[in-house]
């Protein structure tokens, strides 16, 4: 069996190529990414590291050659993502893999949900499904990474942190319990066509992440209730695109239809769903919100 890792280089690649290689050897493993030379210390361990961009068609066939499974990382341009997928979905099916393990999100396939960041997700849950594979949909919370790394900083340096979700909740989740949770799937068996709701232990608002940010930094920092337009004017003074294109700022690899319908969506409680599915499928319970922000504490501000 050989496992292949799209997006290795990435934060969640990395972590999830970290756990396999406690359950795999090296030559096991298939790690594919568009910068092969920062994988350089894992193809000295005897990984297969291979060159593969999803916008390049032509690269996947090589690249995912002798693969049986696949974790199929989900790339970072929402909103125009979907055709990336696909391709590599495709090159999958063409080189032999029989199994993908899609990294996801909460209710991207529930009706009316109107995040943007969710479309993606549902088309190519869909497109993978038709595509004959077996398929496991990992349908991944709100990181707590994200609150702790960018959010925290953000809120602690302008004292507030505005923001249109209001008091809808969201169970958010470690992203290395969405790791350790892809490669439960990865390794053991009985997974095939099902999908699990990966989510933390418990729902809470942005405005219930800022009080703990507060309490945790102590600085004074609010969470200020404003409309969706408001975060588009937010989100256009610090210079996003307001709709995700083909040519990505890597410093700003979000667009703000995205972030703010991501607002709107936990508003209107499309978020708003807890599972016992990362204890399930690693038999741990997943990290509460309070730990994550505490193991990035000392990236804040002083």
């Amino acid at each position: 069996m050989s496992i292949i890792v799209t997006g290795a280089s990435g934060q969640f690649g990395r972590k999830a190529t970290q756990l396999l290689l406690e359950r795999v050897t090296p030559s096991e493993l298939i790690l594919t990414t568009r910068k092969p030379e920062q994988l350089a210390d894992l193809a000295a361990k005897g990984a297969q590291v291979r060159q593969a961009d999803f916008d390049d068609p032509s690269s996947l066939w090589a690249a995912f050659a002798g693969g049986t499974k696949m974790l199929l990382i989900s790339t970072a341009r929402a909103g125009s993502r979907l055709q990336q997928h696909k391709n590599a979905v495709e090159a999958a099916k063409a080189a032999g893999v029989k199994h993908v393990a899609y990294t996801s999100f909460i209710n991207a396939r529930k009706p009316g949900n109107p995040s943007v960041e969710c479309f993606d997700h549902r088309d190519t849950e869909i497109f993978i499904e038709q595509s004959g594979l077996a398929y496991t949909h990992l349908r991944d919370s709100h990181y707590a990474e994200a609150v702790a790394m960018i959010i925290a900083p953000i809120a602690i340096m302008a004292g507030r942190l505005p923001t249109s979700a209001h008091d809808g909740v969201e169970a958010m989740v470690s992203r290395d319990d969405c790791a350790a949770s892809a490669v439960a799937v990865l390794t053991t068996p009985g997974h095939e066509n099902k999908a699990y709701d990966l989510t933390g232990p418990e729902l809470l608002s942005i405005p219930q992440a800022v009080k703990m940010i507060q309490e945790l930094s102590g600085k004074p920092v609010v969470a200020d209730y404003v409309s969706d337009d408001d975060m588009f004017a937010h989100f256009d003074a610090l210079g996003f695109p307001r709709q995700a294109s083909d040519h990505v700022d890597p410093e700003r690899p979000w667009s703000s239809d995205g972030m703010v319908s991501f607002e709107r969506a936990i508003r209107e409680g499309y978020f708003a769903v807890i599972s016992n599915d990362v204890e399930k499928l690693t038999g741990k319970k997943p990290r509460a919100l309070r730990d994550v922000l505490i193991q990035y504490q000392s990236m804040w501000p002083a």
